[in-house]
Formats: structure tokens, sequence, C-alpha cells
């Protein structure tokens, strides 16, 4: 047999050996940060700069996400990843789910905007250390599964100043629906091009955060009001 094509006995190989989870439910960015109600901040800009601090916490999303991703990696790596006919693969699916990914590139995109950023455990560590300007950030990501196809990225940060009121929020968003990707008339070549749509969607979502980041820290508070009131911005 060759790698040319995915035969019936290598995608039956790989289906019965396939146990990777679906993408965990999401809720609220701000479930479980904040037990108060949050009111918008009266700033007319987001301060940034180099002079100024910027203290970040994980929503329950983006640690739920970072474990769904890293299970998602070692089922990828002991369940169909192991006949060599599928060997290309299971390396895609692997590289095309690193767990820190988002993470790792929002921290990087904020440290170009503000002089110093830190993330902190959790609520009570941020309020202790009060930094000038604070962002909980939510990433999520749906990747192809045995049972779907369609792909999704999300991510987000809600700054709030050092009252902990309300400035406003970065975003992005990338989504794509691929054909089956284990249907039987597909080359082993495609499937592995299909797969590594899961990381063109991340990177494009974050590449959306970057820009709409820039857009925030120059736009004044009554636009950034105009665009909450689009999206139904809600506060907790």
């Amino acid at each position: 047999m060759k790698l040319a094509l995915v035969s019936t006995f290598t995608l039956t190989i790989v289906l019965t050996g396939c146990s990777i989870p679906t993408a965990p439910t999401a809720v609220s960015p701000l479930n479980g940060i904040f037990t108060e109600p949050v009111g918008r901040s009266g700033a007319t800009l987001i301060n940034n700069g180099s002079q100024v601090s910027l203290g970040i916490v994980y929503s329950q999303n983006t640690q739920t996400n970072r474990a769904y991703l890293r299970d998602y990696q070692a089922n990828a790596g002991t369940g169909f990843g192991q006949s060599l006919l599928v060997q290309p693969i299971h390396d895609a699916y692997v590289a095309t789910s690193k767990p820190d990914l988002a993470v790792d590139w929002v921290k990087t995109s904020l440290q170009r905007q503000f002089g110093s950023v830190t993330v902190y455990p959790d609520m009570q560590s941020l309020r202790a250390a009060k930094p000038d300007v604070m962002a909980v950030v939510d990433t999520r990501s749906q990747l192809i599964t045995s049972r779907s196809s369609d792909i999704q990225s999300d991510v987000s940060a809600d700054f709030y100043d050092k009252n902990f009121n309300y400035l406003g929020t970065a975003q992005g968003h990338d989504a794509k629906a691929l054909s089956p990707v284990w249907a039987d008339y597909k080359r082993s070549e495609e499937i592995v091009a299909d797969i590594n749509e899961q990381q063109n969607v991340q990177v494009r979502a974050l590449q959306k955060f970057d820009q709409s980041l820039s857009d925030l820290l120059t736009t004044s508070s009554k636009e950034i009001s105009k665009l909450d009131s689009k999206t139904e911005k809600k506060f907790y």
C-alpha cells in the first residue's frame, strides 16, 4: 500500500483508534472572574504605552481550551497516529493543535502596546498587584473530529481600568466549514491540507485580534460605546 490514497483499511485504523475530544462548551468570558457588577469607565482612551503596566488573567474558557488542546494532541499521538500509513496525518493533527498558540500570541501583541504585561493566576492576585490596566483574555477553539470538519477560533481581551470599570474589547474570529475530512475519495495529501486549515483559522482569528486591538487603542470611548452597543456588550 502507498501513501497516495487513504485506503479503507487505513480509514478503519484511523477512525477506530480515534478518541479525539470535542470542543468544550463556552461560558461567559467573565464567568468566575467578577462577582460584582462592572460599570463603564469614563476614560477617553485606553491608557497604553511604555509607562503603562497591564495585568491579565485567563478566563475559564482559556484554561479549558488549553486543556482541550493538550488532550487533542495526546489523542493524536496515542490514538490514530500509530500506523505508518497515517503518520503525516498524525503529525498534522499535532502541529495544528498547539495549546499555547493563542495565549502566547496575545501576550506578545499586548507587550507591543504596554510597558509591562504580567499574567496573574487569579483575580485576587491581580487586584493585589494594582496594575494600571487589566484585561481578561478569552480563547476558544473548535477543531476537526471524526464527526465534524467545522473549524472555529475565537479570541478576545476585555479591558478594565484600575477601578475595574470596563474600557473596551479587542476580538478576533474566524471559521471554516470543510467537506468531511475522512471522505473515502480523499488522498492523504488532501486530508493533511484540510487538517492544516485548523492552524490557518487560528492564525487568521489572531491576526484579526491584532487589528481589533490596534483600533481599540486609538479609538475614543464614545466610539467604543457605539461599537459595543452594536454587539450588545453586557456587563457583569
